[in-house]
């Protein structure tokens, strides 16, 4: 393991620098995600459709993520390097890929089979409370969802030799295409086949995501081809130090599918309004807590390893200082401008006010846990990085069954306590609208996931910073600006509302991107007077040409 983490963490530069450039890449895969459900709710809208389009994802997903992830990049690219000479291209090397090409290919393609014919069972427990009808479209879509593990899969295995000749912006283009055949599908296939269209869409999606790192792939000399001699003992190498890592993200899959679930039983167009508002939230999210997360990993790792135990807690407060530094303020905002948010990324045809309202209250609730999953996903790396797995695994493990537990226990005392509905209708301004039971869904995820960062957090400051401050000093400075950014924001948005109106697309963006920007240019001059040093960190890193800072891309199964 030493040795592998050795040739992993050759790069260097700020973790800064990275952050950003990875943020940067991301950005436009964003933008495209939200184009992609602006298209979903324009043309379809919450509704019975939508639930189906959305629970049929959960499957395929979850073979994705079992399967694909036993082969991702941060695992492959060190056993590839250590079997290159130099930056050639070896017979070893090859062999080494092609073992691995053969194995897995076979192995995803033999899963998704079985899915396809078990199906009508998987059904059952991926939306139970769906009708008749609705479960056998569920179905339908999920089978011809099957195609996107396969392709996805292997374009995560061919990524890791676009990746290891530093094509990183060919690697990025891959999530770009992704998204464009899934907004080719509701666009172009759906009025002509129906809710088939979307399925094909997502495939054809997964097929270009492919296309792109095998042609890159290609082109940097490395062709994986079919072994009809495979040296099992590779293989059983990469998948026990892959395994930890896969049952991780494995569980917070299962947790999702169990929200899928129970969101079936409710109002027509629930999963729709919390698949809509989780993907919002995603967005700063992969931008902030991921890109630092994923930037530190490598010089984590290679701080550990060369025993350079106060190297390693410099780096690893300083990331977290950074992540909390972004991710406060995005908190603030996002509560305080969501209806906008929402309104201007998804409210066009289909998307009624209702739904405006009802996707903004389930943002302002998920919310609340972006900065939990930003330190969870940096936290866990930090053990990661030291060779030890079983502590994140078991915490992961212990709040996903707790997030299953508290949406079965806070839909029913929601639906039976009069008192607490009320307030929390009230607090979100959606006690008019019906269905609002699936507020408690994303209430269940970011309790669970706060929770989740404190237990890595506690057992962070117990094994590696006993005596030391962590965040507290960021924490409070950047809370207090935060408070003066939504204090800001909210009082421009009154005072806005009037002028601009909130019946046209240009009205409701300009109150809420003005708002916006007055609340954190007041953020801004708080963390200046309090001499904030994350504040002068970045200023810093942008006079730099952060763009040439050399950084390893999230595997996709983590975005």
């Amino acid at each position: 393991m030493e040795k592998i983490l050795r040739i992993f963490t050759k790069e260097s530069g700020s973790i800064n620098q990275a952050a950003l450039l990875l943020g940067s890449l991301t950005l436009l895969s964003q933008i495209l995600g939200l184009l992609r459900d602006r298209s979903i709710a324009h043309f379809i809208g919450p509704s019975s459709t939508l639930d189906a389009y959305y629970a049929a994802f959960r499957v395929p997903d979850l073979i994705f993520i079992c399967v694909a992830s036993l082969a991702s990049v941060t695992v492959i690219i060190p056993f590839i390097v250590a079997r290159m000479n130099g930056g050639e291209v070896t017979k070893e090397a090859q062999k080494y890929l092609n073992d691995i090409f053969t194995v897995f290919f076979s192995l995803i393609v033999l899963v998704s089979l079985a899915a396809f014919f078990l199906m009508p069972y998987f059904v059952h427990y991926v939306a139970p409370g769906f009708t008749e009808y609705y479960q056998v479209e569920v179905i339908l879509l999920s089978r011809i969802m099957l195609f996107s593990p396969i392709l996805m899969g292997l374009s995560n295995l061919f990524g890791s030799i676009t990746q290891l000749f530093r094509k990183f912006f060919i690697y990025s283009l891959s999530p770009i295409f992704y998204n464009l055949g899934i907004i080719a599908g509701v666009v172009l296939f759906y009025p002509k086949f129906g809710i088939s269209g979307l399925a094909y869409g997502v495939a054809l999606g997964a097929l270009m995501h492919f296309l792109v790192q095998a042609f890159a792939s290609h082109g940097s000399g490395f062709t994986p081809q079919f072994s009809l001699t495979i040296n099992f003992k590779d293989i059983k190498q990469i998948a026990l130090t892959s395994l930890p890592r896969t049952m991780g993200l494995a569980f917070n899959n299962l947790a999702l599918i169990a929200i899928i679930a129970l969101a079936s039983y409710l109002k027509s167009g629930s999963i729709s309004v919390f698949n809509l508002s989780f993907n919002l939230q995603s967005v700063p999210l992969n931008i902030i807590g991921i890109s630092y997360a994923v930037a530190a990993f490598p010089t984590l790792a290679k701080s550990f390893v060369g025993d350079k135990k106060d190297e390693f807690k410099k780096h690893l407060k300083a990331t977290a200082r950074a992540i909390v530094f972004w991710s406060l303020p995005v908190i603030f905002l996002f509560i305080v401008v969501r209806a906008q948010i929402v309104r201007v990324i998804l409210g066009s045809g289909s998307f009624s006010w209702e739904d405006t309202r009802l996707v903004a209250a389930c943002l302002a609730i998920f919310s609340i846990s972006i900065l939990a999953q930003g330190m969870i996903a940096l936290l866990s790396r930090s053990y990661y990085a030291t060779g030890n797995t079983k502590r994140p695994l078991i915490v992961n493990f212990s709040c996903s069954v707790l997030i299953i537990i508290l949406s079965y226990v806070l839909i029913y005392v929601f639906q039976h306590m009069p008192m607490f509905r009320y307030f929390i209708e009230s607090l979100l301004k959606v006690s008019d609208i019906a269905g609002t039971e699936v507020l408690m869904l994303p209430l269940a995820y970011s309790i669970g996931t706060i929770l989740n960062f404190i237990l890595h957090w506690i057992f962070i400051k117990k094994d590696f910073l006993p005596d030391e401050s962590f965040i507290t000093k960021t924490f409070f400075q950047s809370l207090g600006a935060s408070f003066f950014l939504g204090a800001v924001a909210y009082v421009s948005l009154n005072i806005l509302s009037p002028i601009f109106g909130t019946t046209t697309f240009w009205g409701v963006f300009l109150q809420g991107f003005i708002s916006g920007i007055l609340g954190i240019i007041a953020a801004v001059i708080v963390l200046y007077l309090l001499k904030n040093e994350e504040l002068k960190d970045l200023t810093q890193t942008l006079k730099t040409k952060f763009w040439q800072a050399k950084i390893i891309a999230p595997a996709q199964e983590e975005l």
